[in-house]
Parts: structure tokens; sequence; C-alpha cells
């Protein structure tokens, strides 16, 4: 990045020639997502190693919670000494809770004498910030409690006055929530009530760090602070977000959010590039900005839409007991993918092209003919100008709809105006004669306008909830609407529209978040990625509906995306079959013949030889793989058969289908980090996992009494169908493991429940194979 920062004609003051980049962080219930770990999650941002001045972050409260407002406004006045402290010491990682809690030598390369110093003043200082931000539910109550007080009286005496001196029966005096500068919060208030509740709110926006001075600010000595004497104690600019909610209004969840922050972020501080992380996903690595931007200001750079980094976990019980790593995916498959037109989208830790969001074509985007689309030319440019105004100008009939041009952006002049801004932006740097839809160097070294409040104001607007109405967003525009996975459908898109993405991979993570280790938790979050699955393979967003721009191998990578939940079906029958073959005293195939023997090992052989190569070109270990392959087993026959259920029933009956948010808080026993492992929850989800063992167990245990008890017994049988028996236990084992909670004890639904099923299996089976009527039973007299 030195050629974008350095001394030169057409940079004679050093200033950044780098684009700007926005970063959205969403959080929707400080219950379930806690202020602390999103208030971490932005001072990593906040202190980024990314030029302040061209670095803007936003948080999008999706609850209207004034717990989350203030606790924002707690991290960033923590900010003003953190921020510099990262810069003076080069700290990684960024996020405090995380740098506090490593395992190494904090002094290791550290070379400033004071360091030591400044570490336990920054220490004490943060632990000071967390005690406010853990006590703020309790004085916000405070507060509330005594503004209250003090308008139930004046509204006393007034109702009096006005009554004769009695007070009306039916009086009462509402019950509401108090900002600290003592006015009305206009979020969602503690006792919530019409215009006061998470979904029915006015827009709130507040810049809480404006725009920082283009140039850098030093700080001075101080005897109560830290020493940044030559530091840079700029800190970004920061805004919180919550858009308007009313009901008879679809909001449209995470997805319609996004689309807010879109909008808002453009009027404010309009980065061509847009990083969007949830609020437990922080920034470990500084430089990972920098790196992104690598790719996108490249030679052909102009040609991707986003950069998606891996997703990385915190917190994973050592054994990775469900897979939460998914190692196979991000080491193994996104990898693969990134040698076609790119990796899926998958919802955190990606970087945006702006333009390519707002739903605009890539330059010089290539179409895929031929049976394979192995025959590659240049696509044809679609008729009609991209129109920035609400007008809607014909389009040609046989352009396919993804391939439209986006015409209806909303009736905000300040937006409109913005979307060439940021196009131009965007481009590369045009330093080299190779270099395509470049901009000149020293074209982004002009300061940013100061906010004023018709800006702020416009922003407000745009975050309305009828703004959307009659226009392109969430179909053409952002985040695309109609799907529990907004983020698989809004990168197919862009990849539909011809646009490439590109997978980083950072020798140091990028990004590191949390993930739910409970069973329950993590069922019901592959089960809503496979319903968001099963919605795109029953949409227009089927890939078999796609454009020639999208190439012939990311169309089959798309296709399994939405077609894997429906191999729960086969997997299921498959899991049956040794059981089966275990009741009814026969072999899975009629005769173990020498044929059927060779094919097996054939298969076999294959098999496990794809794997090794994907295990060897991956680095993905052998216990990592070996989990993943058993936590497949366990989603495969509950969370994706479930999904394909609802799936159906979303099509057929037009039921939707609702998720929870997934819990990110920490557990509360702090003497156990993985205290959440051993938690047993029940839900629907275990119904068929635990059918599957239960009716395997007994058929092993009927088999093998058969054999015992037989007069002529058939032992080559039996192990065949014990072999296959226990290689599907062998599956189940982790979801066995989790049942049984912390000491091994089986919750008593388990015992019922194996009861019940023990019980209806035997007498069915009784009743289909009365004893005595097979040849070879034994016969008492």
């Amino acid at each position: 990045h030195e050629k974008f920062e350095q001394v030169s004609p057409s940079n004679p003051t050093g200033r950044s020639d780098l684009p700007g980049v926005d970063v959205f962080v969403s959080t929707a219930d400080p219950e379930k997502e806690p202020p602390l770990v999103t208030a971490n999650t932005i001072l990593s941002i906040m202190a980024a190693n990314y030029p302040v001045e061209k670095l803007s972050a936003y948080i999008s409260d999706d609850g209207g919670a004034i717990l989350t407002f203030e606790a924002m406004a707690e991290a960033i006045r923590f900010a003003e000494v953190w921020v510099p402290f990262c810069r003076k010491h080069d700290i990684e990682p960024r996020n405090p809770d995380s740098y506090f809690n490593l395992k190494t030598d904090p002094t290791k390369n550290k070379k400033r004498p004071d360091f030591v110093k400044d570490r336990r003043w920054i220490k004490r200082e943060y632990d000071e910030f967390k005690v406010r931000i853990n006590g703020l539910p309790e004085t916000i109550r405070k507060r509330c409690d005594m503004y209250n007080s003090r308008e139930a009286i004046k509204e006393k005496s007034l109702a009096k006055e006005k009554n004769g001196g009695t007070l009306p029966p039916d009086f009462q005096v509402e019950k509401a929530t108090w900002m600290a500068d003592g006015t009305h919060w206009p979020g969602t208030w503690l006792n919530p009530i019409a215009d006061h509740s998470k979904g029915d709110h006015a827009g709130i926006l507040q810049v809480m760090s404006k725009f920082p001075e283009p140039d850098p600010v030093m700080g001075q000595p101080d005897e109560k602070r830290l020493d940044f004497t030559g530091i840079d104690i700029r800190i970004p600019m920061f805004s919180y977000v919550s858009r308007e909610k009313r009901p008879g209004f679809d909001h449209n969840k995470k997805a319609g959010a996004m689309n807010g922050m879109v909008r808002a972020s453009a009027i404010l501080s309009n980065g061509p590039f847009i990083l969007n992380l949830d609020c437990d996903h922080y920034i470990y690595n500084s430089m990972a900005i920098k790196e992104g931007m690598c790719f996108m200001m490249d030679r052909g750079g102009d040609r991707i839409c986003y950069i998606q980094f891996p997703q990385r976990f915190e917190g994973i019980d050592p054994s990775d007991r469900y897979a939460n790593h998914n190692t196979v995916f991000f080491d193994g498959s996104m990898r693969a993918l990134d040698g076609l037109q790119g990796p899926v989208y998958v919802g955190t830790g990606c970087m945006f092209r702006r333009y390519a969001l707002y739903g605009f074509h890539p330059p010089r985007a290539n179409e895929y003919t031929g049976v394979f689309g192995q025959n590659k030319s240049a696509a044809d440019t679609i008729p009609g100008k991209p129109a920035l105004s609400g007008e809607d100008d014909a389009q040609p009939l046989n352009v396919h709809p993804d391939l439209d041009l986006p015409r209806k952006f909303g009736n905000s002049t300040m937006f409109n105006e913005s979307i060439a801004v940021a196009e131009y932006q965007g481009r590369p740097l045009a330093d080299h004669m190779s270099v395509k839809n470049g901009r000149p160097p020293g074209a982004l070294l002009i300061p940013r306008q100061p906010l004023d409040a018709q800006m702020v104001a416009e922003a407000v607007a745009v975050i309305s909830c009828w703004y959307e109405d009659n226009t392109d967003w969430g179909d053409k525009v952002g985040w695309i609407y109609g799907s529990v996975t907004e983020d698989v459908v809004t990168g197919y898109r862009m990849h539909n529209r011809g646009w490439r993405s590109v997978y980083c991979v950072t020798k140091r993570d990028a990004f590191r978040g949390t993930a739910p280790i409970n069973l329950t938790d993590r069922l019901h979050q592959v089960l809503r990625w496979a319903t968001g699955s099963v919605e795109i393979f029953y949409s227009k967003n089927n890939p078999l509906f796609a454009t020639r721009r999208l190439k012939f191998l990311q169309r089959i990578a798309y296709l399994n995306v939405g077609f894997y939940p429906f191999t729960s079906i086969f997997l299921v029958v498959y899991c049956f079959l040794p059981a089966l073959s275990l009741f009814s005293g026969q072999f899975i195939v009629q005769g173990l013949n020498v044929a059927f023997l060779l094919y097996l090992f054939v298969i076999t052989i294959t098999l496990c030889c794809m794997s090794l190569l994907e295990v060897k070109w991956s680095g993905i270990g052998l216990e990592e793989w070996w989990r993943n392959e058993q936590f497949w087993v366990i989603g495969g026959t509950s969370a994706h058969l479930v999904a394909v259920i609802q799936g159906l029933l979303k099509v057929v009956a037009g039921i939707e289908i609702s998720f929870t948010l997934t819990t990110k808080s920490a557990s509360e026993d702090e003497n156990d980090i993985y205290a959440d492992l051993y938690l047993v929850k029940w839900t629907s989800l275990f119904i068929m996992p635990l059918t599957i063992i239960i009716v395997t167990l007994l058929a092993v245990v009927i088999g093998i009494s058969r054999q015992i008890y037989s007069v002529i017994p058939q032992w080559t049988q039996l192990f065949g169908g014990l072999f296959f028996a226990f290689w599907v236990l062998c599956h189940m084992y982790p979801f066995a493991k989790g049942l049984m909670g912390r000491r091994g004890r089986v919750p008593t639904i388990i015992y019922v429940w194996a009861g019940l099923l023990a019980i209806c299996i035997s007498l069915l089976w009784v009743t289909l194979n009365p004893p005595g009527d097979q040849p070879g039973d034994a016969v008492v007299l």
C-alpha cells in the first residue's frame, strides 16, 4: 500500500489515496447478544490498521434497545484511549477482551520501556469499562424510576387540578424509558407501549464519533493518562443506527436492516467498499482490511464483487464435538470455489463493492455457452442506462431478470447522487497502461465534507419503513429478501450478473467469532441454513434458471447448495438398512459373492482416496475430517430432514418459517467455559437421530439373540449386519454423548422414548413375523 500513501507529484502531502471502507455490525437483542461482546467488536474495528479518515463504522440495532445505545456510547469513550494505545504498542488482537485473555507473554516483541506501565493502566481502564457496561441495566432502570416518579407527581397534580382536586379512577402514568439527558428514548422502552416496542418505534441515527481531521492529530504527554506523544489519537467515525419499524410493514429481518445501513452510510460516508461483521465476530488481524483491499485495487479488481474471508471461531471445545470449526467447508470447499467464479457469501467477514450491491453489472463481463460452458465470449451490454431516479424504462423482453438494470432506488436525491461517486472511488489506481477502468492517482486525497444537519436528516429518512415501497430494494438492489439465508442468495445474484468473488485466507486469521457449542443450538443453526437452501431450490434463485454469465461448475456448486438437504431422505434410509437387515435375518444384499465384494472394495478405496486427497490438499486434520463426517450424519438425519419438510410446507401450504436468534452469550459458569456443551435442551430435532440409535441397538440385540437360539446360525450375515450397524452408531456417538450431559446422565425423556419405541417395534415385529413361522427356528413343544 505504499503507492497509495507515499509522497509523489500527485500526492504532495502524503495523504492516503486508498478508498473508504464502511464497516457494518448488526445486532438485534441485547439479551441474546450481550452489549459487552458487541462493544469489543466495535473497539476492534475502531483500532483497525487502515487510514482513520477513510474508515467508518456503523452498528444496526434492530431491537432499538437503549442498553445497546448506551453501551456503544461507553465503547466510543473507551476507544479514545484504547485506539492510540494499540497504535503505540502495535497490539494484536485489538479486541481488548481477547487481548487481555491471551495465554502468551504480553511483553514479547515489545520494545518501548513504558509498555508494562501503559498496559497496566489500560487494563484497569478496561476493567472499569466492563463494570460500567455490566451495570448499565441497573443504571438505566434506576434512572427511569427516578424520572418516572417525578413525572408521576406532576401528572397527578395536573389530573387533580383538572378533576376538582380528586384523582380520576382511571388515572395511569406511562412508565417511559429515559435517556441520560432527561429525554424520552425514541426506541423500545423497558415497558413497551405503542410507538415504543420492538416492532413499532421511530428511526434513530446518532453519530457518536464524527469524521476525524484529514491530517494526523498527535497526542501529548498526560500524567493522568498515557503518554501519546507522536501517536495519532484520531478515531474513525461511528454511528448508531436503528431503522424505523411500524406494524403492518414487512421489515425483512436482517436483510432489511443491512439495506437500511447501506442507504444511511451512503448519505454519511459513502465508502465504496462495505465490510459486514456479526456482533460476535471481531477483527483479529488489524491488517485484514488492507489485505482484502489488495484484491480490489489489483488489475482486474474492478470485476470483483466481494472478498470472503474464512470464519474462525473461539470458545470451541477441544474435541470440536459438533464440527463447529467446519474446516472441511472453509478450508476445502471454499478454496476450491475460489478457482471457479469465487466462493459463496456466507454471512460475515465479507468485504463488498458497494456498486455491485446496487445491482449493476461488472465491466467486461463474460458469457459461457455450450453444454459444459466451454465456450467463453464477451457478454453483450444490456441496453438502457442505469437510472438513478424512480423512472421505469422498458427492458428488452429477452433479458434475464437478474440482468435488468436497477432503476428504483427511492426518492432520495442525495442517495442517488452518491451511486456514481461510489463507483468511481472504488476503481483501481490507473498507474499502469494495463489497468482498465481505473482512476487517476490522487483522486481520493480531497478531505470529506463535514456532516451537517441536512445530511443526518436525510440519513434518517432513508431508514424509514416506507422508503423501500415501490423500489428495487431487496429484489435487485442490496441484500435480497425472501430467504432465511439472505447471504447465499445475495452472493448468487452477483455471480449471476457476471461478477466474481475472491477467497482471502490470511496468514493470521482475519476475523474470529463465537459459535454455539450446545447440541440444540447447533442443530437449530444448521436447520436455518438448510431451510434457506430448500427455499433457494424452490425459488427463482435456483441455479437451473441462471444466466449464461454463471460458469458451468459454479452453477453446479450452487445447485449443490440448494439440493444438499434432500440427501437427508436417502441418508435416513441408509441408516435404517443395517437395523432392517438384523431384524429380518437377511443381509443387505442377497449374497456375498465375489463380484459384490469387489465392487464394494473399489467404491470404498475410491472414496477413501478422495477423502485423503482433500485432507492433504486443504491441510485438514484427519480428526477434523472425521468430526465433520459424524456431524454430517447427525445434521442430515435431523435438521436437514426437518428443513425439507418445512420447505415443502412453505411451498405447498404457504406456511411461513420463523427462527429464533442464536444466543451469543457466554456460559454463566465462569469456572467452566464449556459448560454449554453439557447442557441438554430437548428439541424435536432429536427424534429421528434418537430413533435411529434405539432401533439399531434393538436390532443388534435381536440379531445376536436370533443366531444364538437358532438351530442353524448364519454368522456371516450377522457379522455383516453388525459391521454396518456399528458404523452407523459410530457416526451417532457425538449425538449420544451430547444427550448424556456432563456426567453421562441420560434425561428421563430418553428412557420414555426408548421404551415406547422398543414396545412398538417388538409388537410390530411379532405381528408381521410370528415366532416359529420361519424354517430353522427352534420350536418348543
